[in-house]
């Protein structure tokens, strides 16, 4: 397992990787490596020749008072699941490598950056189109995987791909759960026991939802109403948003009549939260 720091290793290792032929999977994340990044690096392990990870806790994402310096890092735990799951080398970078001093250019986005995270979380997603950017610029891949649960990044992603012509396929894999239907999330560690318990009225929620689209209802309204009332009836939730939106623009429908999403962000205690189904 290749662990390099630079973005000229990084550029070496796939040159000669591509002067041989072969196709480059990336598949980018801020480390802390659980089952739902493994199942990204197994999917991206079969659909090519080689797989890089980047595992970068990308400071230009998070917003005031967010949790980037307590954002969870354990490089040598992201080594073995990386190792295990058929991934060929880690890009491990500083911040000072991919933001060197007097750093001022930045990928920013209309329309689909406005709703949902971007609401509460409004330069969020310009830092997401920066760095996923720069790694698709570093590594120049063949494809790039992205997991579902941050559904609409992986929407937001797609779009820049498509609006700045970058020849790269962009994969979606399915939400990884725990057992008991959680979502597997790197955030998931800052819970207490007691918050443990509690953020399972996230996968109700979506599950309540999910049914009743199953038996016919489409109309939005209806379906948000019921997912909040799982949610409000959790004390230790607090709810930032319950939402259906156009699968591709994310704007709010009001009718399931088309491609959609149905997601949510909630605070159990300090923690954010999100699920979705579409």
């Amino acid at each position: 397992m290749n662990i390099v720091e630079t973005i000229q290793e990084v550029r070496q290792i796939v040159g000669e990787w591509k002067k041989k032929g072969l196709t480059v999977g990336l598949v980018p994340t801020m480390g802390y490596l659980h089952e739902g990044h493994a199942s990204l690096i197994e999917q991206a392990a079969k659909q090519n020749d080689k797989v890089i990870v980047s595992v970068f806790v990308n400071p230009t994402q998070f917003g005031v008072n967010e949790d980037l310096d307590s954002y969870p890092r354990d490089l040598q735990h992201d080594v073995k699941i990386c190792e295990q799951a058929g991934g060929d080398c880690i890009f491990h970078p500083e911040p000072e490598e991919m933001y060197p001093q007097g750093f001022c250019s930045f990928v920013d986005m209309d329309v689909l950056t406005k709703e949902l995270c971007g609401i509460t979380r409004p330069t969020h997603f310009r830092g997401v189109c920066t760095v996923v950017n720069k790694l698709f610029n570093i590594v120049m891949p063949d494809r790039a995987y992205f997991g579902e649960k941050d559904a609409q990044q992986l929407a937001v992603i797609r779009r820049m791909v498509k609006d700045l012509n970058i020849p790269i396929e962009i994969i979606g894999c399915p939400i990884i759960r725990e057992p008991d239907g959680l979502a597997k999330s790197s955030r998931n560690t800052y819970l207490s026991p007691e918050e443990r318990k509690a953020a399972l009225v996230l996968y109700k929620s979506i599950s309540a939802g999910k049914q009743l689209v199953s038996s016919g209802e489409k109309r939005a309204e209806i379906i948000i109403q019921k997912m909040t009332e799982i949610l409000t009836a959790e004390p230790l939730a607090r709810i930032d948003y319950v939402k259906i939106v156009d699968a591709e623009t994310m704007q709010p429908i009001s009718e399931i009549d088309r491609p959609y999403l149905a997601a949510i962000a909630v605070y159990i205690g300090k923690t954010r939260l999100i699920d979705n189904f579409s």
